[in-house]
């Protein structure tokens, strides 16, 4: 049996050059503690979406040894994380990084290319849609507290 899926402007045939769509771009700043410090920010983004009745959202953070993603958050699954990611990328591995540059956050490169510097997010009904028990969270792999920018830009009406 399909699924009725609720139509939106953005797929109505002949619809989008009838509308104008709006752009927002702002930031979150986040101060973190260091390695595997996971902070949800699903509040902040909801924040700054709140204009937009429909649209996608797309949050990003700088820097080259964090990442976005979504997951449950909880305790648990934090540490669930942490021990996968510390499974795929040791602590303990020789990272030619380290030789270059002469510090230890080899594996912080590694976990965040993984991870990725951004998720895309949709809108609909003043809403983020996200599951039940989804959030959007900044995941800090580098091995010292850093101060984060994320960038969220919102595109829709």
């Amino acid at each position: 049996m399909r699924k009725t899926v609720d139509p939106t402007p953005f797929i109505v045939k002949g619809m989008l050059s009838e509308r104008k769509i709006h752009c927002w771009i702002g930031e979150i700043l986040v101060r973190t503690k260091g390695e595997m410090d996971v902070i949800d920010i699903t509040d902040e983004v909801r924040r700054r979406i709140e204009e937009f009745e429909y649209g996608l959202v797309n949050v990003f953070v700088e820097g080259s040894t964090a990442a976005i993603t979504t997951m449950e958050y909880e305790e648990g699954l934090v540490k669930d994380l942490g021990d996968a990611l510390e499974r795929l990328a040791p602590s303990d591995a020789d990272y030619k990084h380290h030789l270059r540059w002469n510090d230890d956050n080899g594996r912080s490169h590694v976990r965040a290319a993984m991870l990725g510097p951004s998720i895309t997010v949709p809108i609909r009904r003043y809403q983020l849609v996200l599951g039940r028990w989804q959030q959007i969270v900044l995941v800090e792999l580098d091995t010292r507290p850093r101060d984060r920018r994320v960038i969220v830009t919102v595109m829709g009406k």
